[in-house]
């Protein structure tokens, strides 16, 4: 994980270079470590840990992870067509501009969309505030052999929460454990959670904002409530370091994934998938029928 100071072994520049190991899996070098309290300033928002080495080489080697992407889609699919009930869960969590939408129309670039479920959480309807706060997520989920794909999640009742004190200190804290106890039993159902922290720097936002701003055509993405909650930053980085802190499990990780270089954090989104999506190995499911019958029965027509 790219710091600014510090552990120079995880800044991607030669990491596992030693020996004959190769290069450490990206899930290694982004990891946030358990059990260790995190500072989101000692991460460095402009970094490349273990990327491209530049915006062009970037660009390409997003591309060229496409056709392993999709084969494996299709695999995962296929498996669960003969009962095979794993499937995976793509959460993106990040500060406003950090570019959750970017990275979703990015990733679904690699896909059959027919295979994806794509929710984005805007503010709880008054159903879903009549419900305890996981129920719309619990709703939302991937079925076997979909990839799904959340734009905010379950963790804005932690992190918005927080921040406006929509609920009491004591019922936030409750939240965290209930938090890491749905997770645990996703992945005992079968889904690969890959949870991202979009890390993006204070400057960077306010390049974002200004760029929105100075483009009528994207006026339409801007919002004057943006620049309120863009003042309440420090509040936002402690509510991010805490649930980072205490909802990183061996079962369901936070990657923190640096945001600022927007072909980097596809690159690095991307390259996650597939890592889990390799760990998983879906295979083809065999045939239940004669290949050679129905090859012959298929000749004579």
């Amino acid at each position: 994980m790219a710091k600014k100071h510090g552990r120079k072994d995880r800044d991607g520049k030669g990491a596992g270079a030693s020996g004959s190991r190769g290069p450490a899996p990206l899930r290694e070098l982004l990891r946030v470590p358990a059990g260790e309290r995190v500072d989101l300033s000692a991460y460095d928002a402009s970094g490349t840990p273990g990327g491209p080495g530049d915006k062009a080489a970037g660009v390409a080697a997003a591309a060229a992870l496409a056709p392993r992407l999709a084969g494996l889609q299709e695999r995962l699919y296929a498996a669960s067509t003969a009962g095979d009930r794993r499937r995976v869960l793509l959460v993106l969590q990040g500060m406003d501009t950090s570019g959750k939408g970017g990275t979703v129309k990015h990733v679904i670039g690699h896909f059959n969309p027919s295979g994806c479920r794509i929710r984005a959480f805007k503010a709880p309807t008054e159903e879903e505030r009549g419900h305890p706060f996981l129920w719309r997520i619990t709703k939302a989920l991937p079925l076997p052999g979909e990839i799904g794909i959340f734009d905010r999640s379950h963790y804005e009742d932690v992190l918005i929460a927080r921040v406006r004190e929509l609920a009491p200190r004591t019922e936030l804290d409750g939240r965290y454990d209930r938090i890491n106890d749905f997770e645990r039993s996703l992945a005992d159902d079968g889904v690969t959670v890959v949870k991202v922290f979009l890390h993006l720097s204070y400057e960077e936002q306010r390049s974002r904002l200004l760029e929105r701003l100075d483009n009528p055509e994207k006026h339409w993405k801007f919002n004057v409530g943006d620049i309120e909650e863009r003042g309440m930053w420090p509040a936002y980085q402690e509510a991010y370091e805490i649930a980072l802190e205490r909802c990183t499990t061996d079962g369901a990780p936070w990657y923190l994934v640096p945001a600022d270089r927007k072909w980097y954090r596809n690159w690095a989104v991307s390259t996650l998938l597939l890592e889990h999506l390799e760990a998983l190995d879906p295979v083809y499911p065999p045939g239940d029928f004669d290949v050679e019958e129905s090859r012959r029965r298929l000749l004579a027509t």
